[in-house]
């Protein structure tokens, strides 16, 4: 993942963010299906939560206002989710944080030193990673949003 080569391209997202309670514009790389079809398979992890989870495959399709491929719909969801997390103990370090998921199997992208989007990938059972979530944020070092739980991690929750 996160090898950029002549297979990839760049895919811009507009979309109104939750989390930075905004319209937001975030471009993400994706490894070429059918660029006849304007498929494209998701090679990034999103940053401020949009709907889409890596390894989702997506139409995109040049926009002239926007001058490049541009996110239209998802056509096949990955599985995978996405959970974003803001580190609130400012004394801690981000990377430790993100390496107590890394060793439940979760990949994660540091935007900045105090915040980190993370996947789940399909194959991860969420419960386990939900609760060390639910027990950092209970100590007061972390909160977190969910802006893209896959119907099998929602599912393990209910």
């Amino acid at each position: 993942m996160f090898q950029h080569d002549s297979n990839h391209v760049k895919i811009l997202f507009r979309y109104y963010s939750h989390i930075l309670d905004k319209w937001t514009v975030e471009t993400m790389w994706a490894i070429i299906v059918d660029t006849a079809k304007g498929l494209y398979k998701l090679d990034s992890i999103p940053y401020y939560g949009p709907m889409v989870a890596s390894d989702d495959i997506v139409f995109a399709e040049y926009d002239d206002d926007e001058k490049m491929l541009t996110y239209r719909t998802t056509v096949e969801y990955s599985g995978n989710s996405i959970v974003l997390v803001v580190l609130m103990d400012k004394t801690r370090d981000i990377n430790n944080i993100r390496n107590i998921f890394n060793e439940s199997g979760c990949i994660s992208e540091k935007v900045n030193e105090g915040y980190f989007s993370m996947e789940i990938p399909f194959d991860k059972e969420y419960t386990s990673i939900k609760k060390k979530l639910i027990d950092l944020k209970k100590e007061g070092v972390i909160d977190y949003s969910e802006p893209c739980l896959s119907d099998k991690h929602s599912k393990e929750l209910s």
